[in-house]
């Protein structure tokens, strides 16, 4: 979804990769639904209340965006593949443009709130996912919101597991230091130890910094996670109760992603 630390805005390796549609079905189904539901979930009850100005950055097609402009939300999406920019400026109410998670082309204390659903992953400098967090900071108003994602490194683990790829050095890489190469499985990326996540927004200046799980260990349980989304009754009762453990440090470890959520300090 984001950006590389190569020099440009992204990888070629990162670029090709979304460049093939690597994210235009992705949230549409298995692990990657429920990613979607649980964050909008979680989106859903720490934004203001719309209408409220929202700069979605590393927004891709706009498949967040999209939900918050029909909510009454005035949204721009940053993102630098432009076939994502693209996509996402002719989805209603959401405008688009090219950029960079570490130089946002908005004003400062323009935004009510920011996402960082696709940067923090893909910038695998730890300099660099901290001018990420300063710069949605900086753009967004005292006392706004800011919802950062990443991608657990035991996801690596149980991941590479679950689908027989653990053989692969790569997986076992990314348990030992976060560094993902890629493989053909993804692409280059960073996973964060649990702790770590929230950890670096704070010392990027994140006030009231908190980390909650999204999928939990379902995002590994391919076949079964299949059956409970085919269920309307299981997907609520599913999405109940990992908002009632959402928030417990012993669930860190085990989901495939985390959001880290706080606010900008100050009046």
């Amino acid at each position: 979804m984001l950006m590389g630390d190569d020099g440009g805005v992204l990888s070629p390796e990162i670029l090709a990769y979304y460049q093939r549609g690597g994210e235009t079905s992705r949230l549409s189904s298995g692990a990657g639904r429920l990613e979607f539901l649980r964050t909008w979930d979680v989106l859903t009850r720490v934004l203001p209340v719309p209408p409220a100005t929202i700069v979605d950055v590393g927004g891709a097609t706009g498949v967040y965006a999209g939900p918050l402009a029909v909510a009454g939300h005035a949204v721009r999406v940053i993102d630098p593949v432009p076939d994502h920019v693209a996509a996402a400026a002719g989805v209603r109410g959401v405008t688009a443009e090219l950029g960079d998670a570490r130089e946002l082309p908005v004003p400062d204390d323009s935004a009510d709130a920011v996402l960082l659903l696709g940067p923090l992953y893909h910038l695998r400098e730890r300099a660099d996912r901290l001018t990420a967090w300063r710069e949605a900071l900086r753009v967004v108003r005292p006392g706004g919101v800011v919802v950062g994602a990443a991608i657990s490194r035991y996801a690596a683990l149980f991941d590479g597991l679950s689908k027989n790829l653990y053989a692969d050095p790569e997986f076992d890489d990314a348990v030992t230091d976060g560094e993902f190469g890629g493989g053909g499985y993804f692409t280059s990326a960073y996973l964060h130890h649990p702790a770590e996540a929230r950890a670096e927004a704070e010392a990027a200046g994140l006030a009231g910094a908190r980390t909650v799980i999204v999928e939990g260990p379902l995002a590994f349980a391919d076949k079964e996670l299949q059956d409970i989304l085919a269920d309307p009754v299981r997907t609520e009762l599913t999405l109940d109760r990992l908002r009632v453990v959402e928030a417990d440090p012993g669930m860190a470890a085990a989901t495939g992603h985390l959001l880290v959520i706080g606010h900008r300090g100050g009046q």
